[in-house]
């Protein structure tokens, strides 16, 4: 199993999910994607995560990104977990969420804890996959990866603050700085002479002579 890194092209595969079979790289279409594991079904903590992606859809859905959630339980107890999931949370789940009872998809994307990592998530001899976050591109590479253990709850408005800046720098040669939010100056990228960047943003701040703050040029 090859390593998966950033700029590495997400692995295809096909699954079975609550919302019908799907080859991963056709799901994603043009879009982009936020691939999130779940140690099982029925635990409390992916109950509240999956309960706030559903809550974010329309914020995914105005960012072009699909989610895809996954939990090594078959489609019986998904079903039957989503309706947990909706009368918690008062919210309505229509994202697909992968069946990988056989752990073929937890395996391609080394998501399986090991009783080394955390005995707590291996029972029985049977390993259970970690919270892991992939967020993926149009064309198909991996941009960011988040391992989350499986007491801690993610944090999905860090995630939708992460695809902004990954989107924002695909339009412009920038970078975010610390606990940037969309709307805030960000940072000139180092590759950008400040006389360049001076006619490429409608204002740049020189902090330092490779630290250059800038406006976000507008939206043609």
């Amino acid at each position: 199993m090859a390593t998966l890194r950033l700029g590495s092209v997400a692995p295809d595969f096909s699954a079975e999910t609550t919302a019908g079979a799907i080859k991963f790289h056709e799901y994603i279409g043009d879009s982009w994607a936020v691939l999130f594991s779940h140690p099982a079904d029925f635990t409390p903590v992916c109950t509240t995560e999956l309960g706030e992606v559903a809550r974010l859809a329309p914020d995914f859905a105005k960012r072009n990104v699909k989610v895809l959630g996954l939990s090594t339980n078959d489609l019986t107890d998904h079903e039957k977990w989503v309706d947990d999931i909706n009368r918690v949370n008062e919210v309505d789940v229509q994202f697909p969420i992968i069946a990988d009872k056989e752990r073929k998809v937890a395996v391609l994307y080394d998501m399986l804890d090991s009783f080394e990592h955390d005995p707590s998530n291996v029972v029985n001899g049977i390993p259970f996959t970690v919270r892991s976050v992939f967020i993926i591109d149009p064309a198909k590479k991996i941009r960011l990866i988040l391992t989350y253990p499986a007491s801690c709850g993610r944090n999905f408005d860090e995630i939708l603050r992460a695809i902004d800046s990954l989107q924002l720098s695909d339009k412009h040669p920038i970078a975010t700085p610390a606990n940037w939010l969309p709307g805030e100056d960000v940072i000139v990228h180092v590759s950008v002479p400040t006389d360049k960047a001076r006619e490429t943003f409608p204002e740049v701040t020189e902090a330092l002579p490779y630290l250059r703050f800038a406006k976000v040029p507008e939206d043609k």
